[in-house]
């Protein structure tokens, strides 16, 4: 029992540490936007946020080829291929001389990570199931939210003392870590039993599979609206904290603050979720999700922004709702499509992705000289996923 307890521990540590590549790709970045912009030739401070949606947009359209490929040749060759083409990226990041060849380099960056940010969920899905899949993928969001935590402190500090490109350096030593790790201590989690043959049809197939479950379908499109809800909040905080109120010293540790938040919040989650159930823990924290934007936009709408200290109080609150929804959406996406994991993970990251980055750049646009567009964004998301969830409990009771 203890050799498979640690053997269980070793293993959300190893899947948060694929994951926390994707983390700190983005967020040790955040305090070095404006350097960067400056010297890739970006004029308007809100194109700054390219340098984070991109490799959203990247990651999106990565997974479609990561997933199906980890069906058909097991989990870890495709984890180290996507590394390669992440460090290829990287140094195209570092010598880039140009906002277009920058943007290349970070959507680039993206593919190379839907690889691990993909497959480490899949992982979960071939070792866990049901309620006890979710309290493995709560923890494991746990400790991928420590990354953000310290990531833009660090990210600080490395600016100030060598420039922004060591940013990039420090991401492909992590993750050649990492890649050792999971080489050494990680066992392959799809037997070739379970493998499926590469086939022409194997997407296709896979597409038709997981239409079929209106659970994974909904919680698909759920995920879109509130990870693009939360993408403008990553792509525009160093715009709100540092243009707008001008904390420029303070921002990273605001943004740690914030981190702590959601990762409190997904900690008690892997508590409550073996009492109350995923879906009535969702149903909840949707509502809540979308009831405390409500409040600030009543308070300040046409109005200035209120200090920091409100702004800060009403993201944590907000943020707070949010760990409970990240891990229990996907885990009650993928809980009906366990026999088609890699796919069915590739088609969920796709489909919330390639959402979440229209819905982010469309309400970053009016971020402008105050923070209430995006609590309008996190409402009208909130509402939405609202309705999706009703239209599950009225098509069960059918």
């Amino acid at each position: 029992m203890q050799i498979r307890k640690k053997s269980e521990t070793e293993f959300i540590i190893v899947m948060a540490s694929l994951m926390s590549l994707v983390a700190l790709s983005i967020d040790a970045l955040l305090p070095a936007l404006k350097d960067i912009g400056l010297s890739v030739g970006i004029t308007d401070p809100k194109d700054n946020q390219l340098l984070i949606t991109m490799i959203f947009l990247g990651l999106g359209f990565g997974q479609l080829i990561s997933g199906p490929l980890s069906d058909s040749f097991g989990r870890k060759p495709i984890i180290y291929v996507g590394f390669i083409v992440f460090a290829l990226a990287s140094l195209v990041c570092v010598f880039s001389t140009s906002i277009e060849m920058m943007v290349i380099g970070r959507i680039l960056q993206g593919v190379g990570l839907s690889a691990p940010r993909t497959i480490s969920i899949a992982m979960v899905r071939d070792r866990f199931s049901g309620n006890h899949m979710a309290k493995v993928m709560s923890f494991v969001v746990v400790i991928f939210l420590l990354v953000p935590v310290v990531a833009p402190a660090i990210g600080k500090v490395m600016l100030n003392l060598y420039g922004w490109r060591f940013i990039f350096y420090s991401q492909l030593i992590f993750g050649f870590f990492v890649m050792i790790w999971v080489w050494k201590r990680q066992p392959e989690t799809l037997k070739k039993a379970d493998r499926k043959k590469i086939t022409s049809s194997l997407f296709i197939d896979g597409i038709k599979e997981f239409a079929k479950h209106k659970y994974a379908v909904v919680f698909t499109i759920f995920s879109g609206f509130i990870t693009g809800s939360f993408m403008v909040y990553l792509s525009a905080s160093q715009q709100i904290f540092q243009v707008q109120y001008n904390l420029v010293e303070e921002f990273p540790y605001i943004f740690a603050g914030l981190a702590i938040g959601i990762g409190l919040a997904t900690f008690l989650n892997g508590t409550f979720v073996m009492k109350l159930g995923m879906f009535k823990l969702v149903s909840i924290f949707t509502v809540m999700f979308t009831i405390i934007p409500i409040v600030y936009i009543i308070l300040y709408y046409g109005e200035p922004n209120p200090s920091s200290t409100i702004l800060i109080g009403f993201f944590v609150l907000e943020f707070f709702a949010l760990g409970f929804l990240f891990g229990n959406t996907r885990a009650l996406a993928m809980e009906p499509i366990g026999h088609i994991a890699g796919i069915g993970a590739a088609i969920n990251g796709f489909v919330s992705t390639i959402m979440a980055v229209p819905i982010a750049t469309y309400i970053g646009s009016f971020l402008d000289k105050t923070a209430l567009p995006l609590f309008i964004g996190f409402f009208v998301c909130g509402v939405i996923a609202i309705l999706l969830i009703q239209y599950l409990k009225f098509s069960d009771k059918k």
